[in-house]
């Protein structure tokens, strides 16, 4: 670890990353230091006030991470199975979910009438945590469901 940096670090390490950074940090520092101050130092050395700061956003990161353009997912639309490719992502303001774009692999029909089709390709939705849309159809269904 270097000095301490005066701005806050775009991409940081895993929590237990960062932990056991302050594991390292406690072990090779030439005074004592409990583990409270070693995980102090960390949050300063990425730019954070405190550990409880910085434990938060590598938390939020983590969670962020999970879906990452170009990754194939698979779940049901609409209650039409598919398999595809995550086109973007974007965290949206209410923590834990994200507004997804996805190209399946095969147009899935997004209408239940038998006298006529509507077929979708590429599609936007919002995602929770779980990997199921908040939104549903009107027998309660949720639009989308990703295998995680």
């Amino acid at each position: 670890m270097t000095g301490p940096v005066s701005h806050q670090s775009p991409i940081l390490p895993c929590l237990a990353q960062l932990k056991e950074e302050a594991r390292q940090l406690r072990a090779s520092n030439p005074y004592p230091l409990t583990h409270g101050q070693a995980l102090e130092k960390i949050a300063q050395h990425y730019g954070y006030r405190n550990w409880n700061i910085l434990a938060a956003k590598a938390k939020q990161q983590s969670a962020s991470n999970r879906f990452v353009a170009g990754m194939r997912l698979t779940g049901t639309y609409l209650k039409q199975r598919f398999s595809g490719q995550l086109l973007s992502v974007f965290p949206t303001e209410q923590a834990g979910y994200h507004r997804l774009t996805l190209h399946f692999d095969e147009a899935v029909d997004v209408v239940t009438f038998d006298s006529f089709s509507a077929y979708r390709q590429r599609v936007s939705c919002i995602i929770g945590p779980d990997g199921i849309s908040p939104n549903k159809t009107s027998d309660g269904e949720p639009h989308m469901r990703l295998e995680m």
